[in-house]
């Protein structure tokens, strides 16, 4: 745990400088006006919230991705890879608790998103069930930061993370029901829907969001929660495999 908290510490203070990392916060405000200019001309107000929640929640995952790539690549290029990498701490922990730290930065995505809704909108987006929306929004921090250990292990054996990262991005934001909710995808698309942690959340998300009871949240709760966790044992996994190979090669700084 004191590993976890240092790499969490540092990633705090390297954003202070590196404002490149969190460029998605940047976005958010312009995607969150396109959004609801489009629900608000097509004069379907019932969608202001899908249309606040989903800058917010492509700006958690967005952030996520860019560090976990960045975590690596910025190491890499400093010549500080194989320090890293030697130290004692596993470097599964190194990522999970450096990206843990850039989400919870990442949260103002959603303060950005409602505060836009109502200055620039008028539109009050209300959150008729608070406690289920802020234990939803924990778990999805705790599941992108895990999901994100995955990303850097790929991110090992790539000249560069810049490549992946833009491509891995909309798929993720398709599957997991960001802006359309997974009911109305393609049949065919659905079950790898279930598969990505965020296609739950933002359902959960939506729910909150609405006056009608929530149904069985705790259920989806650990479903995301449990996806998560899933991300990181086989990020963990996949890290541990892949540093034994580039060690074995000796390509660990260049791939």
């Amino acid at each position: 745990m004191s590993a976890l908290r240092a790499a969490f510490r540092f990633q705090l203070a390297t954003s202070k400088r590196e404002y490149g990392q969190l460029m998605p916060l940047f976005t958010t405000p312009l995607m969150t006006i396109i959004f609801l200019a489009i629900a608000q001309q097509a004069g379907r107000e019932d969608l202001s919230g899908h249309a606040v929640l989903a800058p917010a929640l492509i700006a958690l995952w967005g952030t996520s991705l860019m560090v976990a790539g960045e975590i690596i690549d910025n190491e890499r290029w400093s010549g500080t890879l194989e320090g890293v990498i030697a130290t004692p701490t596993p470097l599964g922990v190194v990522v999970l608790g450096r990206v843990l730290a850039v989400m919870v930065v990442g949260c103002l995505g959603f303060v950005e998103s409602w505060l836009v809704a109502a200055g620039l909108f008028g539109v009050i987006v209300a959150i008729p069930h608070p406690g289920w929306f802020v234990a939803t929004l924990a778990v999805t921090v705790f599941a992108m930061a895990g999901t994100a250990t995955i990303m850097a292990a790929v991110f090992v054996l790539a000249r560069s993370a810049r490549t992946f990262q833009n491509t891995l991005s909309y798929p993720i934001y398709v599957l997991g029901g960001v802006l359309v909710p997974v009911a109305m995808l393609p049949g065919w698309v659905q079950p790898l829907s279930w598969l990505v942690f965020l296609s739950w959340a933002s359902d959960l998300f939506r729910d909150t969001l609405t006056a009608a009871p929530i149904e069985a949240p705790l259920l989806r709760l650990a479903v995301v929660a449990a996806l998560g966790a899933v991300g990181f044992a086989v990020g963990h996994w996949m890290l541990r495999r892949i540093l034994a190979k580039v060690r074995e090669s000796g390509s660990l700084a260049h791939v």
